[in-house]
């Protein structure tokens, strides 16, 4: 059934854990932000990915935020669980902890970090994941974090197994052209880069997994409209107009700039977990002139 719910949602927010100036969580300033998401076409939401500053949450913070954002969302739209680490012991844990948790329709399992597997290593780590429990897996391939990326050809092999179902690739249209060409059709393809929005729809994407879609969830809805509809003249001027805000919104480390447009217009997405840091002032002020045009 996770399967077909993820199907319906294009946009999926990989959404931003607000912090309050302790470093709290800012449990308050979720049912705002999340709402105004919903209200703009926000068809799925990711909890503890990169975006939501994962490496800096504890576990019991991560349960706590899974926890609060279920009670806001209340079945409305499809929930990703961020599960990976670079640990396969600990990430398989995980996978059963958030499994019996219930009601999540995937976790997403990162590919490792600074133990740089190689390819058979990251079959085998996802694997143990995905047969660890029922809880359907999205794999992350994301090498500009995590500098080993995970080979198409690898995808596939992991592709095959019943129990993943989907995958986050933030590589570049050779390696997503590829995925969405030989894919089983019970897989699904997401790209992570909100840049290649366009390109990555026209090719046949099923969705994105977005860090923009907090600030221009409705021009992704109308391009993703604009391409089903094959009106391409249309959508590629709405990703020709995407392009300098998306930009913005990676000026700087993420999620600074994305947290410093929240905070902008009074959702309170708060500061940063060192070592990542805010926007300078400077910074700030002309990316939130640049996403606000």
């Amino acid at each position: 059934m996770s399967l077909e719910t993820l199907k319906n949602a294009r946009i999926i927010t990989a959404l931003v854990t607000p912090f309050k100036e302790n470093g709290d969580i800012n449990f308050e300033a979720l049912p705002k932000l999340i709402n105004y998401l919903l209200d703009h076409h926000t068809e799925g939401i990711l909890l503890a990915g990169t975006t939501g500053e994962s490496p800096t949450l504890t576990h019991d913070e991560e349960l706590e935020l899974f926890a609060a954002v279920q009670e806001i969302v209340d079945g409305r739209v499809p929930l990703i669980a961020g599960i990976g680490t670079n640990d396969t012991r600990d990430s398989v844990e995980f996978a059963k902890e958030v499994a019996a948790f219930g009601g999540f329709d995937a976790g997403l399992a990162i590919v490792p970090y600074y133990n740089k597997p190689s390819q058979e290593g990251l079959y085998q780590h996802f694997k143990a994941i995905a047969e660890a429990s029922d809880l359907p897996i999205m794999l992350y391939n994301v090498p500009g974090r995590v500098v080993t990326a995970l080979a198409p050809e690898t995808t596939l092999r992991l592709a095959a197994l019943p129990n993943i179902i989907a995958i986050k690739d933030c590589t570049d249209l050779d390696n997503l052209a590829y995925l969405i060409e030989h894919k089983p059709d019970d897989f699904l393809v997401y790209s992570g880069e909100d840049n290649l929005a366009f390109h990555a729809m026209a090719l046949g994407a099923d969705g994105l997994v977005s860090v923009a879609s907090h600030t221009n969830g409705d021009e992704f809805y109308e391009m993703f409209e604009a391409i089903s509809d094959q009106d391409l003249a249309r959508a590629a001027q709405i990703q020709r107009q995407l392009v300098p805000k998306v930009s913005a919104l990676f000026s700087v480390p993420s999620p600074a700039p994305v947290k410093a447009v929240l905070n902008y217009r009074g959702f309170e997405a708060g500061p940063l977990r060192l070592p990542l840091v805010a926007c300078t002032d400077e910074e700030a002020k002309k990316i939130v002139e640049i996403v606000e045009q």
